[in-house]
């Protein structure tokens, strides 16, 4: 019986840790991206900066996929919003 647990929960725990760091990669890689945007950016753009300050604290916090998918969409919104704003 221990071995058909086994056998269900290593690939699920595996699976569920990939999704995790894919997501995190994901996330971390937006940040990047809208800081950049940001610098390179003249003009103030409040709420980007809001975004993009949320997305970092939840990186800072961790957690799991969920969490880096919404710091993700949160950065990938802030850099939409600095790319308008330069008219890119």
């Amino acid at each position: 019986m221990a071995a058909g647990v086994l056998a269900t929960f290593v690939p699920h725990a595996r699976r569920r840790r990939q999704r995790r760091d894919e997501a995190w990669a994901a996330a971390r890689s937006a940040i990047e991206a809208a800081t950049i945007r940001r610098d390179a950016c003249a003009t103030a753009v409040p709420e980007a900066d809001d975004l993009l300050a949320r997305a970092e604290a939840i990186a800072a916090e961790g957690g799991g996929a969920d969490s880096a998918e919404h710091a993700g969409r949160d950065a990938r919104r802030a850099g939409r919003l600095w790319r308008e704003a330069v008219g890119e």
